[in-house]
């Protein structure tokens, strides 16, 4: 029988295990799971008798590599930094990999071998990167199939709560990585193109300039501008557009309440607090105020950042007991950043029974021979998760992940080298497979909206 190997059973894993499980049988092949904590995968695989769980460390060269050298397809859903080693083993092995992290520059560089040695090596094929790839492709390659030319393209996705599971005042709960949601859009400009305009946001403005977006049946939502829109013009065959915008969903009034705490400072991760361990939320907030011998914190926070009496967004920041006298950081050593994840993961988790959303949303603009207006297409897919283990997110970064490791174990997808899941061979039969499983986009000629 066939293996495919796979590093890492986190959060975003139990949907990708569960298909990979349920085609075992069928299609020959027995699933093999590697990671650190080997009760985590013993949860996901409930005795199933072609799936075997392995307890690893990653860097033990040795073990590692014997794991490879026995799997036809690796998949790693481990930290992206740790993808360039799984990548050299799998080429000096002859094995093909799969991952939903965004292509490296070491990856970039061994892509000549990899042809070389037939082998296929697919990333970004989760949510965000992945299915926003596939999708969008998908469309852009029909209006060009028409003789249209695509000159408008914005892009947006969010993780998001569902709206039955959404009871706090943030409209927001966690279904990936908090630090990533902390720290998002830091670390340079957003950068996009306007009407044919380079424009860059500095990160202390992303969160002030937000688009309005409505999902039928879901709502108002906004999104605020990814730190780089630009990255995929040539590999689109975007070149000839003049406005390229990728950006992040939220529900309406979040991105006004972060901009605050960015404004004020606690979303830097650059430096650490003193004595951060035995700080209480209520002073870690104080620390960023200015002195006054009688003012209460409560009273500067709010002439800080300019919070009128009447003004709702003082519920958020009261929700997230940032007054606490009480509570304490217990981080020793820690970032603003990183005691910020900490206070808004004791808010924001999902809770057993909650269930998160993931939201799509693409603006296709176009223009056709010997017609004088610009013709837009409106594409939308909204996934909601069913419990607190079996989200969205897993479902969504999950599910894309597993079809492409079997097309490939079934010789079903062919072309080799280091690429994205952006031809006809890789995403047709994906975005087919993921209809079955309620990812379905709903596409729709709405009139020309323009500029952003």
């Amino acid at each position: 029988m066939k293996n495919i190997l796979l590093f890492g059973s986190g959060r975003s894993t139990s949907s990708l295990i569960k298909y990979l499980l349920d085609r075992t049988e069928k299609n020959h092949f027995k699933l093999h799971i590697a990671d650190q904590s080997i009760e985590s995968i013993q949860q996901k695989i409930e005795h199933n008798p072609n799936a075997f769980a392995t307890a690893l460390d990653i860097h033990n060269d040795h073990h590692r590599k014997e794991l490879i050298k026995n799997a036809d397809v690796v998949i790693s859903m481990l930290p992206a930094f740790l993808h360039p080693i799984i990548a050299a083993d799998c080429l000096e092995l002859n094995k093909h990999l799969v991952t939903a992290s965004y292509i490296s520059k070491e990856l970039k560089a061994i892509d000549a071998e990899v042809k070389a040695k037939g082998l296929i090596f697919m990333n970004e094929c989760g949510l965000d990167p992945g299915i926003d790839h596939m999708s969008a492709m998908k469309v852009l390659d029909e209006i060009r199939s028409k003789g249209g030319n695509p000159v408008h393209f914005e892009s947006f996705c969010g993780g998001l709560v569902a709206p039955e599971s959404d009871n706090n005042v943030w409209n927001y709960k966690f279904s990936w990585n908090p630090r990533n949601v902390v720290v998002a859009g830091q670390g340079g400009a957003a950068k996009f193109l306007q009407q044919g305009t380079y424009k860059y946001i500095p990160y202390q403005r992303v969160f002030k300039r937000t688009e309005f977006l409505e999902v039928d049946g879901f709502g108002r939502f906004e999104a605020y501008a990814n730190r780089d829109s630009l990255s995929y013009r040539e590999v689109y065959g975007l070149q000839k557009a003049h406005t390229i915008y990728r950006g992040t969903m939220r529900r309406v009034g979040y991105s006004r309440a972060w901009n605050m705490l960015v404004q004020l400072g606690v979303t830097d991760d650059t430096y650490t607090i003193e004595d951060s361990e035995n700080m209480t939320y209520r002073e870690f907030i104080n620390s960023f105020l200015y002195y006054h011998p009688t003012d209460s914190v409560e009273v500067k926070f709010r002439l800080t950042l300019n919070i009128e009496q009447d003004d709702t967004v003082w519920d958020k920041f009261l929700e997230l007991d940032f007054f606490s006298d009480t509570k304490k950081i217990g981080l020793k050593n820690a970032t603003p950043a990183q005691i910020m994840e900490k206070i808004l993961s004791e808010k924001w988790a999902l809770q057993p029974e909650d269930k998160d959303m993931i939201v799509m949303y693409h603006k296709f603009g176009y223009i056709m021979p010997n017609v004088d207006e610009t013709l837009q297409i409106d594409a939308t897919m909204v996934c909601l998760g069913e419990d607190s283990l079996h989200t969205g997110m897993a479902k969504t970064v999950g599910l894309p992940v597993g079809i492409i490791a079997l097309k490939i174990l079934n010789g079903e997808i062919k072309t080799p080298g280091v690429q994205m899941p952006i031809t006809k061979e890789v995403y047709e039969p994906v975005l087919k497979e993921l209809e079955t499983f309620g990812i379905v986009f709903n596409e729709r000629e709405v009139p020309y909206t323009g500029g952003m």
